[in-house]
């Protein structure tokens, strides 16, 4: 009789056959992980509500997290129980769940953004410009090939986004001469790679068994690619990333504290501030809803909480008197 997989390569294994994405792997691993050593290491089958609840409440009462980490934490436990053990659940309805606050998201006015952007330079630059000119995620852009890119409509197809959900957003005209001109430095690098006997790049679920030189052609490569290859051990060959997060996410803190804006601004607060700005000017929500790919137009309507603010919503009092 074949021995029995290892309870963590059983949820690796459960995890890709849904194709949930690597960091929702790692992630559920490192909480289920988390779990079994909570409770001194014993088996998640010799447990049950009272054991998740107590694992959940400590992550508050001890670990000070938030309420959408309970929420990824209490996610991954669900997973293990329903899709590896596949163990009834009668004791779910008695789990604690934490609410989760209703945060009015953070969003820079026009020039706020122009402020930030006129402090930015070169790439991190660039990926603003799409991130703000298409409401796109920092990962999002980040993960663009080539062929995404659509000038003749100006249009950026999104795909493998969060929720699996692809779609097709604006692309801003302001970027295209600064986008064109980088893409022809990145064909420059794409091509010294071939020389080199690399240029190889990783492609999408069963893509690289189907169209095996797709890897190496222009269309299918990264965007924003990384300046460095890394050493990809399993095929003995070199491959070259897409840009990481951080190099946005750094250049973007120096652009707002040298703007000096009192205001916590993210890359992803210029999504947001796209939302607001587009309503603000009179854009259908529907269309807005479309454009971020939200699945449920009431996570669209929160940009409408923005809009009832100051100048364009209820006025004080105060101001009539």
């Amino acid at each position: 009789m074949p021995e029995q997989p290892k309870l963590l390569d059983r949820v690796h294994n459960a995890i890709r056959t849904r194709h949930y994405s690597k960091r929702t792997e790692e992630a559920y691993a490192m909480w289920i992980k988390r779990y079994i050593f909570f409770h001194g290491k014993r088996h998640p089958s010799s447990m049950g509500g009272e054991h998740v609840n107590q694992f959940i409440s400590s992550l508050a009462i001890d670990g000070h997290v938030s309420a959408a980490t309970q929420g990824q934490a209490l996610a991954a436990i669900l997973f293990l129980y329903r899709h590896v053990l596949n163990e009834p659940l009668p004791w779910i309805e008695d789990i604690v769940r934490a609410r989760k606050p209703l945060h009015i998201p953070i969003v820079l006015t026009p020039e706020e953004v122009r402020q930030v952007l006129d402090h930015m330079q070169g790439v991190p630059r660039l990926v603003a410009l799409l991130l703000y000119g298409g409401g796109l995620r920092l990962l999002e852009c980040l993960q663009l090939r080539v062929k995404d890119l659509n000038f003749a409509r100006y249009e950026i197809f999104v795909r493998d986004t969060k929720g699996k959900r692809d779609r097709v957003t604006i692309l801003p005209r302001a970027a295209d001469v600064a986008l064109r001109e980088h893409l022809m430095k990145v064909k420059e690098l794409h091509d010294r790679d071939l020389g080199a006997g690399f240029g190889r790049i990783i492609l999408p679920t069963a893509l690289e068994r189907k169209l095996p030189n797709a890897a190496t052609e222009w269309p299918w490569q990264w965007v924003f690619p990384a300046t460095s290859r890394w050493k990809d051990e399993e095929h003995n060959t070199e491959r070259r990333h897409h840009l990481h997060e951080s190099a946005v996410q750094r250049a973007m803190k120096e652009a707002v504290t040298a703007a000096g804006l009192p205001k916590r601004a993210s890359c992803h607060t210029l999504r947001h501030s796209f939302a607001t700005h587009l309503l603000e000017r009179g854009q259908d929500i529907r269309t807005v809803q479309e454009l971020l790919g939200h699945r449920d137009v009431t996570t669209t309507m929160i940009y409408t909480h923005v809009l009832r603010i100051g100048a364009k919503g209820v006025r004080s009092p105060l101001d009539v008197i």
